[in-house]
């Protein structure tokens, strides 16, 4: 079917910013979509009006009734940046749009900033947890920021401060391109301005300050970067895990027996359009679990609290990736997990008592996969000298469905 719905990008400076063709498909359309904000910027004619005051899921299932019918759908900027043009492409079929881009608040603030676009992390915190922030923090990166509303730039200010980039410059980017554009400019530790216009972009190069900890997104962070209560998979066995399991664009990894949650969190900074969920038995474990994927920029993970391996049955989404950690030794737990696994599913188990080995060896024994003894030692003073204290040797198992 030929193409019915067009999606129109809208700056703030309204048709008078708009492309000849553009104009002619808006006053072409026989419905006009859009939001209150943009609906308004285009005088009344012969289109009917929706809004999307249902939400995005019951609007565009009425989107799907006019098919056939001339559909303008009103999007700000470049549509297909966080906008309701990529939300449209995951319902319709490519073939079916057309798609009108304007400049996007992204481009535009980096024209405001002299920043180069391909040299800037480009986010958005409308509608998604302010925690995802933590995940860029970096010296020298330099974050463009879609807020949610006039208090997200005090908020990001807050957040840079909590993990000690508070000497940060921020700038904010009312109305870009309107004739209400305005900016305001201050470091994270000094926010003067507590409220701003709803519609801004917030514009942070961020700086460490003294008390920064930097955290890269290679696998292997401190064990001290999360809160866990001994039950979590050490640094340097962590790092080794984190690569048996292969953390790829867009797939899943089950956690079981999650402990502190560290080998999700660390799949999920490892390759950030990742999923994964973290299924463990013990409540004061499972809020620990949230805490640290809040704190360290995943706040996505998802944390079930159950016991494996009922705890799977049903599980949503399916799994790319198993780890066990914890209750290896449970009868029947390695095989739901290897059932659950597509072909081509990575499963990785960590073993340290004698009972967990023979489950893992019995595993390898009947369905293959590489078994590796881990051994770790730690420097350590003992009576006023330095000597190397053995942490206990961890037996894994890394197979492949075949």
């Amino acid at each position: 079917m030929s193409a019915w719905i067009t999606v129109v990008g809208f700056g703030e400076d309204g048709l008078d910013g708009l492309s000849p063709v553009a104009r002619a498909l808006i006053d072409g359309a026989e419905v006009l979509v859009g939001g209150e904000r943009h609906l308004a910027k285009v005088p009344p004619g012969k289109a009917e009006r929706m809004g999307w005051g249902s939400g995005f899921p019951a609007t565009m299932d009425e989107i799907a009734k006019l098919r056939g019918r001339r559909v303008t759908v009103l999007a700000s900027g470049d549509p297909m940046d966080y906008g309701a043009g990529s939300a449209l492409a995951r319902r319709f079929p490519a073939s079916e749009m057309t798609v009108v881009p304007a400049p996007g608040a992204f481009s535009l603030a980096c024209a405001r900033m002299g920043w180069s676009r391909p040299d800037v992390e480009t986010l958005t915190v409308h509608g998604r947890p302010l925690e995802r922030l933590a995940y860029h923090l970096a010296p020298g990166a330099r974050l463009l920021v879609l807020s949610q509303d006039r208090e997200t730039p005090a908020g990001i200010a807050a957040l840079l401060s909590a993990h000690g980039y508070g000497p940060s410059p921020i700038t904010v980017l009312e109305h870009l391109n309107g004739a209400e554009e305005r900016r305001f400019e201050g470091t994270a530790e000094d926010w003067a301005h507590p409220q701003c216009a709803d519609l801004n972009t917030v514009a942070v190069e961020c700086r460490a300050g003294a008390g920064a900890r930097l955290l890269p997104r290679v696998p292997g962070l401190p064990d001290d970067a999360f809160e866990h209560d001994g039950q979590i998979t050490k640094r340097e066995v962590r790092a080794a895990t984190l690569a048996a399991l292969m953390p790829l664009p867009g797939q899943v990894l089950w956690d079981v027996g999650a402990g502190s949650g560290a080998v999700a969190i660390e799949w999920l900074r490892a390759e950030g359009s990742a999923g994964a969920v973290a299924v463990e038995r013990d409540p004061v474990r499972t809020a620990a679990i949230a805490r640290n994927a809040a704190a360290l920029g995943v706040p996505g993970l998802r944390v079930v609290e159950g016991v494996a391996p009922d705890a799977l049955e049903g599980l949503e989404p399916p799994p790319d990736a198993v780890f066990v950690g914890g209750a290896v030794a449970e009868a029947g737990l390695l095989e739901a997990c290897w059932e659950a696994l597509p072909a081509g599913g990575r499963l990785v188990a960590n073993a340290v008592t004698l009972e967990a080995e023979a489950r893992l060896l019995d595993f390898h024994g009947r369905l293959g996969g590489a078994l590796t003894r881990i051994a770790v030692a730690r420097a350590g003073p003992i009576g006023g000298r330095a000597t190397f204290r053995p942490l206990m040797a961890v037996t894994q198992l890394a197979a492949v469905k075949g």
